[in-house]
């Protein structure tokens, strides 16, 4: 045979198995698609499920650390549907994780669950009106993340099941998120060892995720408890050695650094526990901060202050000091090849169609609030680039999830834009149509995203890639817990004993009621309180 015919024959072979190729990547392409629309289609089906399961997490309202109603009710619906559960995780009584599947990759989906301290409000109401006067409520909106994860999850296990499809769904909850109380002790503990990545949910008021550093700080959130010597305050007052002494001169040196600090640092405190009565003097005294900075090394250097600032206050006032670090959350990181997956899906999604009646109703929210009255958002957020220097904000403990595995957050758009945050305003939407449909639009991105990273091996090694030479080529993760810290599960134990009882008279039958709101007799949208 001549070299040139040899030549012919393998440049032949060559075009054909390229052509070859190409026809098994456009099936597989054609596949994806077809695969993404099956889950679509069962996140459809279940939009009733994630409506029941949105408006009864609603209806337990429970605070950090005692989501008892709310893990069970979660983790019964896994359980009914095949998935295994652990609980107790990492110390934590309303902690889980839930497991369905088998082999690679292992995809972790998680969300908060715990409520707020006096956000209890009505829904579909305009004007304030708590449900139980002074007790705990959905003030951000932690009642629908799940749903967004069980949801999905759910779709994506009938695919798996019907097309062989390896991989594993992990599902677990933010326990205590409002305090940064979870996480952390979760990474610690080794909940998310042999993740390959994470998607987390966090409702918000546009469908949208990010990547890189994200504005916001990472914290310690730890109390002083200060103790000295009881005394009778007018007969004996120089016997006393008074423990509110010592919290009042920490904070009165720590409000005199805060000149001195950077400006990117947010710090806060309250007294948990400032004595008994005026006539006693304190032999026990609390205070409570959130120390926070944006990136580890002021974290740490800012906690050290502190606790410098309290041995001093303490020597000032003749009392001892000790600390009991309640939480920690890092400065969150964002994976770019996952956050550009997710958006590629967001955009095929988009954001539901509201109606007249739900956008008057986010106006007449916004009014109250005295926020812009522009109504719920119509226009998709772009996938930016990370802030060149991310700006202060708030916290939440997926930072710490974030720096041991590819991570993104997904938010979707069940809240009202312009509204306060952390205020009773924020739960106004959270058991409305607004709510349910922010819900399904979410649940459609992470099972399409889910999608994307059980059939696409290169997805999860580029998601791998960056995390290992982008997002920790200048930073490490430094955790601020120590081998002996514990969650501090008794938090918010008497709160929610005092207000249970009245709040379980309004939990949600979903049996005997289409929604919460037919339940509470809110003919949706009330834009003005009754005359």
């Amino acid at each position: 045979m001549s070299c040139t015919l040899s030549s012919k024959i393998a440049l032949s072979l060559m075009m054909s198995a390229s052509l070859l190729s190409q026809a098994a990547a456009q099936k597989s392409e054609q596949d994806v698609k077809a695969y993404k629309q099956q889950v679509t289609a069962g996140v459809e089906s279940r939009a009733k499920l994630a409506q029941e399961m949105t408006d009864s997490i609603f209806s337990f309202g429970e605070l950090a650390f005692q989501e008892v109603e709310t893990s069970k009710y979660i983790t019964d619906i896994l359980e009914k549907n095949g998935f295994t559960i652990e609980r107790g995780i990492a110390g934590l009584p309303t902690g889980w994780v839930a497991r369905w599947g088998s082999g690679k990759p292992v995809i972790a989906l998680g969300s908060d669950i715990d409520g707020l301290p006096k956000t209890s409000q009505m829904p579909g109401v305009a004007y304030r009106k708590p449900m139980v006067e002074g007790a705990p409520g959905h003030g951000e909106g932690h009642n629908s993340g799940q749903a967004v994860n069980v949801v999905a999850a759910l779709a994506m296990k009938d695919l798996m099941e019907k097309e062989k499809l390896s991989g594993t769904l992990v599902l677990w909850p933010g326990v205590a998120e409002e305090l940064l109380g979870g996480k952390a002790y979760m990474v610690r503990d080794g909940v998310f060892k042999d993740a390959d990545v994470v998607m987390f949910t966090h409702v918000g008021n546009n469908l949208q995720t990010s990547w890189g550093a994200a504005n916001g700080t990472g914290m310690v959130s730890v109390k002083y408890t200060f103790a000295g010597e009881s005394a009778h305050s007018a007969g004996a007052p120089w016997r006393g050695r008074s423990a509110l002494d010592g919290v009042e001169l920490m904070n009165i040196g720590w409000n005199m650094k805060r000149e001195h600090l950077r400006p990117e640092q947010r710090s806060h405190y309250v007294i948990p526990d400032g004595g008994d009565q005026p006539n006693v003097v304190p032999s026990v005294a609390s205070v409570w901060y959130f120390i926070r900075e944006t990136d580890f090394e002021n974290i740490a250097k800012n906690f050290a202050v502190a606790n410098t600032m309290s041995e001093a206050a303490a020597k000032m006032s003749d009392t001892t000091v000790e600390r009991q670090i309640i939480g920690t959350a890092a400065p969150r990181h964002f994976n770019k090849p996952m956050a550009e997956a997710a958006y590629a899906n967001i955009l095929e999604v988009g954001l539901p169609k509201w109606t007249d009646d739900e956008n008057s109703f986010a106006k007449a929210v916004q009014k109250a609030v005295k926020g812009k009255e522009d109504g719920l958002a119509t226009e998709l957020k772009k996938l930016a680039p990370p802030p060149e220097k991310p700006e202060s904000g708030g916290s939440d403990d997926i930072g710490d999830v974030s720096w041991i595995v590819p991570t993104i957050t997904l938010n979707y758009p069940s809240n009202i834009p312009n509204l306060p945050g952390h205020h009773w305003s924020n739960a106004m939407s959270m058991a409305t149509p607004i709510a349910h449909k922010g819900v399904v639009a979410g649940s459609k991105v992470i099972a399409m995203t889910g999608v994307d990273l059980l059939t696409k091996p290169e997805l999860v090694s580029a998601a791998q890639d960056y995390f290992t030479n982008v997002q920790q080529k200048d930073q490490k993760y430094l955790p601020m817990l120590g081998a002996d810290d514990k969650p501090q599960i008794q938090l918010n134990t008497e709160i929610m004993q005092q207000f249970r009882p009245e709040m379980q008279k309004l939990y949600y039958d979903a049996e005997k009621y289409p929604t919460y709101l037919d339940q509470l007799g809110v003919k949706f949208p009330e834009l003005t309180a009754p005359q």
